[in-house]
């Protein structure tokens, strides 16, 4: 090989080296094969131990980017606290997953209209099997969401979404 070529194959190895790091940082495929099952227990109010909580809304997810099931209700603890649980969550683990209040409504070919309007972080899913809490915020309008999704922040996508149907 002459000399000449050698800068060129040492810079063209360190641009493929670097764009494969990139690429498996944003995508991490290895996730695909990987799963994270969180088992919570319901929700109790911290003072009244028997006390039931109040159902306000249920969905069921459908999906969009992945494969996604389960259950959705937010209930209403003995103390005023509201909780968002997911129960029998069945989904992709995936990079910066988050479950998301919207305003939105849920659209069963795609969710890429979920985050068009408002909506509300509850946090990082905990996991992508299994059922799990999540404390809403004081002082949130229940009324104005009606969705429950399952967001992916970096590729804003919805792994799959639950429309609440409020109880009476």
């Amino acid at each position: 090989m002459s000399r000449t070529k050698r800068p060129v194959l040492w810079i063209t190895t360190v641009v493929v080296a670097l764009a494969a790091a990139v690429g498996l940082y944003l995508f991490q495929p290895w996730r695909l094969f990987t799963t994270v099952r969180v088992d919570e227990a319901a929700p109790v109010a911290a003072n009244q131990p028997g006390a039931a909580a109040k159902q306000l809304a249920i969905g069921t997810f459908i999906s969009h980017e992945h494969e996604t099931s389960g259950s959705v209700e937010i209930q209403q603890l003995g103390d005023g606290k509201t909780t968002l649980r997911l129960t029998d969550l069945r989904t992709s683990d995936g990079p910066a997953l988050h479950v998301w209040l919207s305003d939105q409504t849920v659209k069963q070919d795609g969710g890429g209209n979920l985050d068009d309007g408002k909506h509300v972080d509850l946090g990082s899913l905990k996991g992508n099997e299994g059922n799990q809490n999540y404390a809403i915020p004081a002082g949130t309008d229940l009324n104005k969401f009606s969705t429950v999704t399952i967001w992916c922040e970096r590729f804003s996508v919805s792994f799959g979404a639950a429309e609440l149907k409020q109880r009476a």
